[in-house]
């Protein structure tokens, strides 16, 4: 080979890998680029599919509790005056109509609090010597108490309802004041921008 060849056989590598450089990216770094984008897509549109099941799910649920909340307002007060029947009748010496006039109602209040237990509604009935909750009981007056300690529950007068997890109605309750010798102002009920005598409870039955 003389040196006019190397010098031609030179010439031609520098020129094909000048070529190669004007050429840009391969196809195979195109390729990977392409499935790249796609991935980040593909991930993209996944988030966005998820978030949008979350926000539908999360709007029907709204629409069905706000449905059933409503509903369920309107038919506490029948579930109040079926419990108040109850407590009110006689359950000795009764005769045969009275007796199944009992059952029956006994019966329907039954129904009504499985109907409200299987559409999620839950219900708030404090025990006796349960200690009052602002977040799910309504204090509807004060008692003094010796057998309990203060702050309460004396008794229920109308159970609540939460819904979900949010009280649609608290439990209306009268609750055990403070000992006649200790201050009013150690009220555990009572607002703390009332006067401390309660004067946060509300007395009206």
């Amino acid at each position: 080979m003389t040196d006019d060849s190397a010098a031609i056989s030179d010439q031609d590598l520098e020129t094909g890998a000048e070529a190669a450089q004007d050429q840009g990216p391969s196809e195979v770094e195109i390729l990977l680029a392409e499935i790249a984008g796609l991935k980040e897509q593909i991930l993209r549109y996944a988030a966005d599919g998820e978030n949008l099941r979350r926000r539908t799910e999360r709007e029907v649920n709204d629409a069905r509790a706000y449905a059933i909340q409503k509903f369920a307002k309107d038919l506490f007060g029948v579930s109040d005056n079926l419990g108040r029947a109850l407590q009110a009748m006689p359950r000795e010496g009764l005769d045969g109509a009275v007796k199944n006039l009992v059952l029956g109602i006994e019966m329907t209040e039954k129904d009504l609090a499985g109907a409200f237990e299987r559409n999620g509604l839950k219900r708030l009935d404090p025990a006796k010597g349960d200690k009052f909750d602002p977040h799910q009981h309504q204090a509807m007056m004060e008692q003094d108490a010796t057998d309990i300690g203060p702050g309460c529950v004396l008794q229920v007068l109308a159970p609540g309802y939460e819904l979900f997890g949010r009280v649609v109605r608290p439990a209306m309750v009268a609750v055990s004041s403070k000992a006649s010798g200790e201050a009013k102002s150690a009220n555990p009920y009572a607002n703390g921008g009332g006067d401390g005598a309660g004067g946060a409870v509300d007395t009206k039955a």
